[in-house]
């Protein structure tokens, strides 16, 4: 026997099946779908009895059955009637908001044909009540497949699916008629996102070189490597005082990231954010109403394809269930409570690393056991991520069954507001941590904050903003490099492998060398899953970009080669995607208007509670050596010395130093109690949030109202095609009446 298990045989039929048994079918090109189950010569086996009910069911519905055994597989090609796709056109056309698609003239293409029997398939059921997804779950069918269409498969890998193409503009239109209309907009979406990220890109790089500028010059990097400062124990026991000159380089790094042009570039990209979104429902609405789905309505045409499928069907009732949507909201929020839990573990590991790995032997760790300890709960992040990301998506779905919505549309809508919450509180708890929690809640000498015997972390003398920037750094570089490897590498090897596989048959069965077989017949492909990144990567370039102003172009080049690396895998390496029709992103649009929104509160925060903008600001005009204009000297000479305090050694559980005292980052007096100075620096850090948040929330308005969702010529086309299309029903009323005179 050649197959030997399910993954051999769908391997094997994916790769070549349809190139060696559909050449002796002279009356076809393609089927509409195909069905794989494995032979059983006893009729009396329940797995026949079903099989043979549902492929019964499909014939009652004039849905012709090719059967074709090879070996112990039983392939069936399905192939609807042309009536089932002229009720689907006549119903387009009278229906109240699909009316205006282009599928209502002309030829029904092969995507339309699939969309159709795929929703069919879906909605058959037999004697016992079972559809297709329960007879797939029970091995009474192995798998079901779409095919690939050769000749517009070749075309797409010239045109769109290969590296050479990575600087060419996508062919969207030939996306959309291969693929349907929802895998084109996602291109659409993907392709105007990449291109308006090279301004934003373009102006973090200046922002980061602004920061390199003053890399060896700026007077807060030349007082940390110069100071003689002893700083207090980072941990107790076997943590010993350190010297503030011994971090120069984590001093260099923060300037980098921490300095001025951080505020105006995180006020650009919050209105960049609102620019796109409004930029883009432009751009949506040109392509959607050249493709004449501008006013489709997903909700309808399952109504249509319903009656297709059964004329005498009951439309699906609306249901709302008290219960079953407090069942739904307690999940949620334990599933939340979960995700947070995990955050405050990561919190909990980087405390206990800390000290451990600085009272290690090595003299690298004892020097820098907090950087370690926060590069590797950055890596522990990225693998929890991994790891959560199959249990946010596995969840999400089972909360839509327990929902039981009434259209696919509802539930997709469903699926992608838990899957983007779970996924967003999985990155972003932590990082909400890093920013706003991480060296404010720790307390101080003699009084500090512990998890068992181990302090909470403090930030360095030069700011908390480093810590931020490197937390998101690894998680971004770690999640675009290896998801792509990944990605793209495991459908790689199986294809290489499935290809020897269609060798062997190809070299058994002996007929299929001819070249007309090979360019005219077609080849299935794995079903490929949209990716839910791109909304969290988004999120990163516009939440904390005030961190880490690289993450735009971090981005950018992830994207270039996202496209390349997606369109390779679904047009050559996987199965044809069912094509599906829309006018929209969906509630994506909704979830990109709400992180527009959480930019502006996030960034304002990160800019006025995180870095060090406000502080230095205070004391560059009033406590500085400029506060009354007569200082010779530099404005922030002495800024870094300002924001320390000191303490005492007794108030430590520290030995081996004969110093009294000793220095650490917070605003207090000798006795610990805070000082006038942090009670000022605090005010204007809630007001400098107020205002920019406020300033920033009036340019995003601005920029909305401005920019009109719909160009002129968009409007002004759907205006004389809607005339047109009314004069040609009323000519065709007025001759079909005369016809009846």
């Amino acid at each position: 026997m050649f197959f030997h298990t399910l993954e051999e045989s769908i391997e094997l039929w994916d790769s070549f099946s349809t190139e060696v048994l559909l050449p002796s079918l002279p009356t076809q090109k393609t089927f509409d779908y195909v069905l794989v189950a494995k032979k059983v010569d006893d009729e009396t086996d329940q797995r026949s009895q079903r099989q043979k009910a549902f492929i019964q069911q499909l014939e009652n519905k004039n849905i012709s059955i090719t059967r074709i055994i090879h070996e112990d597989k039983m392939f069936f090609g399905l192939r609807a009637p042309c009536e089932m796709f002229e009720d689907y056109k006549y119903l387009l056309k009278v229906s109240d908001s699909c009316n205006w698609c282009g599928d209502v003239n002309g030829a029904v293409t092969q995507a339309t044909r699939i969309r159709i029997v795929d929703f069919i398939l879906h909605q058959t059921f037999i004697g016992t009540g079972e559809n297709l997804r329960e007879l797939l779950m029970k091995d009474v069918f192995e798998t079901i497949f779409c095919l690939h269409e050769r000749k517009k498969q070749k075309q797409l890998i010239k045109k769109w699916a290969r590296w050479t193409a990575l600087c060419r503009e996508q062919p969207v239109n030939d996306i959309k008629c291969y693929f349907g209309e929802k895998v084109a907009l996602y291109y659409l979406w993907l392709g105007w996102y990449t291109k308006l990220l090279v301004p934003a890109a373009a102006l973090g790089v200046v922002v980061f070189l602004y920061g390199l500028a003053f890399f060896n010059t700026s007077p807060l990097i030349t007082e940390v490597c110069h100071s003689n400062i002893t700083m207090c124990p980072r941990c107790d026991n076997r943590c010993k005082v350190w010297q503030l000159s011994d971090t120069c380089s984590y001093a260099k790094v923060s300037q980098l990231f921490d300095n001025e042009g951080t505020v105006a570039f995180a006020m650009f990209m919050a209105v960049w954010a609102t620019l796109f979104l409004e930029l883009w429902k432009r751009h949506r609405a040109r392509h959607v109403s050249q493709w004449q789905v501008y006013d489709w309505c997903e909700e309808e045409e399952e109504l249509i394809m319903e009656i297709v499928n059964d004329p005498n069907c009951k439309p699906k009732q609306f249901r709302h269930s008290y219960l079953c949507s407090s069942l739904v909201l307690i999940l949620v929020t334990l599933m939340l409570m979960l995700i947070m839990g995990l955050a405050h573990a990561l919190v909990v590991f980087r405390v206990v690393a800390a000290p451990l790995i600085s009272e290690s032997k090595w003299g690298f760790f004892i020097d820098h056991g907090n950087s370690v300890a926060m590069m590797l709960g950055a890596v522990l992040h990225y693998l929890t991520i991994q790891i959560m990301t199959r249990v946010n998506r596995w969840v999400s779905l089972k909360l839509c069954e327990i929902e039981k919505l009434n259209s696919f549309a509802a539930a997709e809508r469903s699926f992608t507001v838990k899957m983007f919450t779970f996924q967003f509180f999985t990155l972003f708890s932590s990082l909400f941590y890093v920013a706003f929690f991480l060296g404010r809640i720790n307390g101080h000498p003699g009084n500090y904050v512990r998890i068992a015997r181990f302090r909470l972390e403090e930030c360095h003398p030069s700011g908390c903003l480093t810590d931020l920037f490197i937390q998101m750094a690894v998680i971004m570089l770690l999640k675009q490099t290896l998801n792509n490897i990944f990605e793209f590498s495991v459908p790689w090897l199986k294809s290489c492998l499935s290809r020897n596989k269609a060798k062997k048959l190809e070299r058994k069965c002996g007929y299929c060398y001819r070249k007309a077989c090979q360019d005219e017949q077609v080849e299935p492909c794995d079903i490929c899953k949209i990716r839910d990144w791109l909304l969290i990567q988004f999120s990163f370039t516009t939440i904390f970009v005030a961190a880490f102003p690289l993450a735009p172009l971090l981005a950018l080049i992830n994207n270039i080669f996202e496209i390349r690396l997606d369109a390779i895998k679904m047009v050559r390496l996987e199965r044809r995607l069912v094509p599906r029709k829309t006018n929209d992103i969906g509630v994506w649009t909704k979830v990109l208007e709400a992180i527009g929104v959480l930019a502006v509160i996030a960034n304002g925060l990160v800019i006025g509670v995180t870095s060090d903008f406000i502080p230095r600001l205070a004391y560059q005009y009033h406590y500085g050596p400029c506060a009354n204009g007569t200082s010779h000297t530099h404005c922030m000479q002495g800024y870094i010395n300002n924001t320390l305090s000191t303490a005492f050694i007794k108030d430590f559980n520290s030995s081996g130093s004969n110093l009294t005292q000793c220095s650490y980052r917070d605003y207090r007096n000798e006795d610990y109690t805070l000082t006038s100075q942090f009670w000022l620096v605090l005010a204007v850090r809630f007001a400098f949030v107020i205002l920019f948040e406020h300033v920033v929330v009036v340019f995003k308005f601005i920029a909305a109202w401005f920019v009109p969702n719909s160009p002129i010529q968009v409007k002004n086309d759907r205006l004389h095609d809607k005339l047109a299309r009314l004069k040609k029903e009323l000519c065709e009323m007025k001759r079909n009446r005369s016809a009846n005179v």
